[in-house]
């Protein structure tokens, strides 16, 4: 451990940011670096538990307690070795994960958890200014060919880990550039792409193909792909927006947010966009439905464009500002959460349900008519009633739809493969990761629905495991997701 106290001693010091009033005006990340020493005593209130809760936090089972300890120590080189082992990307989890290992953190019982994420964003960014980080090809080829379809981050990472272990791999891209929502779901503020193409640059490098405008299914056979190669991983997302079946959803003005999102990445990308097709904020009263991180990035993106007014809507009640007794360590916890959009401005309101809209003669929306909701649960199944007298209505010029995911397009890929889904509309798939098909696998949001950038680098790398045994037998890959 850092030094005996240090968890009594140091308090826990959160990551700086940029001021508001600047950050709202360009697209630049919002957090600024923290300062060696600062972050060595951050470390040193790791307290090296003897059952470090943090792994069963992480899906990777990151080994935090001694990365913790290595930054403390000054050790910074060990520090992303021993990062590395378990992490393909610690630049994008330690940006986008939340940070499920530190609400398992041990010190969390009863004090501040540990900053295991700004330390795993130090430690790579470190590594990467000492050029600890380079493009390391494997030694030997086995021959063998693996097509890997989405190039996510679970995609991404099965196709790091089956480059490793020798295998020659081509990951397709529907898009026109690699990194799917890393590209273009997550706003500029929260990743700068600089840092997705650093790392991209070094998977290219070391052997991996990348094939864009690609569309497995759709502009190019399933059968043709998976012919053409030993085995296949979906790593395709889940692409089906949860969409608000109310009245008046065929206004102009309603919008998904990743169609929102994704246009303005790409103008940041420097895409030229005309005026006809892109979606803007600039000057408009603005409503975001759903409350979580895809509606704070919809938030702080219509931040930047201008918007006039920004309301966030949220069907579930506000949660508590400290754990309920319900949710106890080493849950992860359900408190209120303040991102950095939120901290830009705009109103949160909870337990509020959209009823319908309404709009005028030319079909663009004008107003959102809704009404307070009351949560109740009744033998484990949640439902949630109107509250009399609560409806109201809110002038509206764009309506944004970040409600969550179904689950992947079934129609062109996963149709001409054939592949079974699960009760909830997944890919299944078996304990090595293999669907239904022969040489098919599945990793990911396309599998597990819905999820973390943790979980789906965790999938990623254990279905690469799963891909190697299928191919050669046995697999010294690690396996860190049953």
């Amino acid at each position: 451990m850092g030094t005996l106290k240090g968890f009594i001693e140091i308090d826990r010091r959160k990551q700086s940011t940029r001021a508001v009033d600047e950050r709202r005006h360009d697209w630049r990340e919002v957090y600024l670096p923290y300062a060696t020493q600062d972050l060595q005593a951050q470390g040193a209130r790791c307290m090296d538990c003897g059952i470090p809760f943090c792994h069963q936090g992480c899906p990777l089972g990151n080994l935090i307690p001694d990365w913790n300890d290595l930054v403390y120590r000054d050790r910074w080189q060990a520090a992303i070795d021993r990062l590395h082992k378990t992490n393909n990307f610690p630049e994008w989890t330690g940006r986008l994960c939340p940070a499920p290992c530190e609400g398992s953190c041990v010190l969390a019982i009863d004090r501040d958890a540990v900053t295991i994420k700004s330390i795993e964003a130090a430690i790579v960014e470190r590594a990467f200014e000492e050029g600890w980080i380079r493009p390391e090809p494997p030694k030997t080829r086995t021959g063998k060919t693996v097509a890997v379809v989405g190039s996510g981050p679970a995609g991404l990472a099965a196709a790091d880990q089956l480059n490793r272990a020798g295998h020659q791999v081509t990951v397709f891209e529907r898009s026109d550039r690699i990194g799917g929502l890393l590209r273009y779901g997550i706003p500029e503020f929260k990743m700068e792409k600089r840092f997705l193409s650093r790392r991209l640059s070094i998977l290219e490098a070391e052997g991996i193909t990348f094939q864009v405008n690609t569309d497995v299914g759709v502009t190019v056979p399933a059968d043709t792909v998976r012919r053409e190669c030993d085995a296949m991983l979906l790593a395709g997302g889940a692409g089906r927006p949860r969409d608000l079946t109310v009245p008046g959803r065929e206004l102009r003005g309603i919008h998904f947010a990743m169609e929102y999102l994704t246009l303005q990445n790409r103008r940041c990308e420097g895409d030229v966009i005309s005026d006809d097709e892109f979606i803007t904020a600039e000057d408009k009263r603005v409503v975001i439905i759903g409350g979580g991180d895809t509606g704070a990035d919809c938030l702080g993106t219509a931040h930047r464009q201008g918007a006039r007014s920004i309301h966030q809507f949220e069907l579930l009640p506000r949660p508590p500002d400290q754990r309920h007794e319900t949710n106890p360590w080493p849950e992860w916890p359900n408190i209120f959460r303040v991102s950095g959009a939120h901290e830009e401005g705009g109103e949160r309101v909870f337990s509020v349900s959209t009823d319908r809209f309404t709009g005028n003669e030319a079909g663009q929306v004008t107003a959102l008519h809704a009404s307070e909701v009351e949560m109740t649960r009744e033998d484990g199944r949640v439902s949630f009633t109107p509250v009399p007298g609560s409806a109201f209505e809110l002038e509206v010029d764009l309506v944004l739809l970040a409600m969550g995911f179904l689950g992947p397009t079934r129609d062109g890929l996963l149709s001409q493969l054939g592949v079974t889904l699960t009760d909830r509309g997944n890919v299944s798939r078996d304990a090595n990761w293999m669907t239904g098909v022969a040489g098919v696998f599945a990793a990911g949001d396309m599998q597990r629905g819905q999820s973390l950038i943790v979980w789906a680098i965790a999938e990623g790398r254990s279905a690469a495991a799963g891909i190697d045994r299928y191919l050669m037998g046995e697999t010294r890959l690690p396996m860190p997701l049953p």
